[in-house]
């Protein structure tokens, strides 16, 4: 599979396979393709060659609403907080009265029921994150992608987050996660895609992956050296 864009080729001669109810982390440096790639697995954008199949088939409308996605900056509508979590849900076709049960629970899973009447843009960032990740999660996705969703967080926020992510993947859920932090792919992921300049150089268990790296680009993204 593969992705162009400008005449350039992001994303070129990738072949991967990914296991459900795990947490995989794709890491790599800067520019190394990890958010195109993230974007191409949830289908908001088309590789221009190849094909990306879910359980043996092409991505279409049904599988795509058994996925949620939260990206690095938080995304939320001018409503309050319960507001943007039962809009999501009503554009899903959840019928009204399934819709507060499923809103309650959410809140009470992201610790946000005390805010539930207040505007949505009023939280602090890491409360949005949070928000941003429950409404998500109310969708009941088979498969959740995240982009950076910790990098602008306090580190109280940030294991506040990856709680979620830990509970969400016990629950069930597969969970795709872009980050830079080799502490959290250690605290989280089962398996690692290292990316770099678009092509996947390894795809390994996460203990084998942060322990004995097989790529010397791998050995110097995780020392700290590896740029593009």
């Amino acid at each position: 599979m593969g992705y162009a864009t400008g005449g350039k080729r992001v994303i070129e001669q990738v072949d991967l396979t990914i296991a459900t109810r795990r947490i995989t982390a794709i890491m790599g440096p800067n520019g190394a393709g990890k958010s195109i790639l993230l974007r191409l697995m949830h289908g908001l954008i088309s590789p221009t060659e190849g094909e990306i199949l879910w359980a043996g088939r092409r991505t279409d409308r049904s599988i795509a609403r058994r996925q949620a996605m939260v990206f690095q900056r938080p995304v939320l509508l001018r409503r309050s907080v319960a507001a943007n979590i039962s809009h999501a849900l009503g554009l899903r076709g959840v019928e009204r009265g399934a819709r507060s049960i499923r809103v309650g629970e959410a809140l009470k899973l992201a610790g946000l029921e005390g805010h539930a009447s207040k505007p949505a843009r009023v939280l602090s960032g890491g409360e949005q994150q949070r928000l941003c990740l429950a409404r998500a999660l109310s969708l009941e996705p088979d498969v959740l992608f995240l982009d950076e969703p910790t990098s602008s967080l306090d580190p109280a926020s940030t294991l506040a987050i990856e709680r979620l992510l830990l509970e969400a993947q016990r629950g069930g859920i597969k969970v795709v996660l872009v980050t830079h932090d080799v502490g959290q792919a250690q605290r989280l992921a089962h398996d690692v895609v290292f990316l770099h300049r678009g092509r996947v150089i390894e795809h390994q268990d996460s203990s084998s992956f942060f322990d004995d790296p097989r790529s010397d680009s791998a050995r110097a993204f995780l020392r700290g050296g590896l740029v593009l």
